[in-house]
């Protein structure tokens, strides 16, 4: 099982309240959720592709086999996983994102996983 977290406790995106923050991914869905139940946490706070978890859970996640990735890392990661397929290793991602990012220059971009802002016409 591939399951990964990142540092953003680090930074202030990463506080909420008094908490620090991290994001939890794996390869896939079920190697996800089998980490949050085994550090316990609840499905209801599954956010489509990771978990946030808090720094007690995130220590709990590394001791059962969870690997420490940066911030930069895991977006680079998330940035260029088509849906369903594992995802690059993390020492490669910054440079597989980049040459990802250099062939689909100028393309449209594919936002249908973003939701659309309240107030905003899709049609429009």
């Amino acid at each position: 099982m591939t399951v990964y977290v990142d540092d953003m406790y680090r930074y202030p995106m990463g506080r909420f309240r008094r908490m620090k923050m991290s994001h939890m991914i794996a390869d896939t869905e079920a190697e996800l959720h089998s980490m949050a139940d085994r550090i316990g946490v609840a499905r209801r706070w599954y956010q489509g592709d990771h978990y946030d978890i808090c720094l007690s859970l995130r220590s709990r996640a590394i001791a059962l086999g969870a690997v420490e990735v940066t911030l930069r890392q895991l977006a680079c990661m998330s940035a260029v996983r088509p849906k369903g397929c594992h995802l690059p290793p993390p020492a490669q991602a910054e440079e597989i994102y980049l040459a990802w990012r250099e062939e689909h220059r100028g393309q449209e971009r594919d936002c249908s996983r973003r939701p659309i802002p309240v107030g905003v016409d899709p049609a429009a």
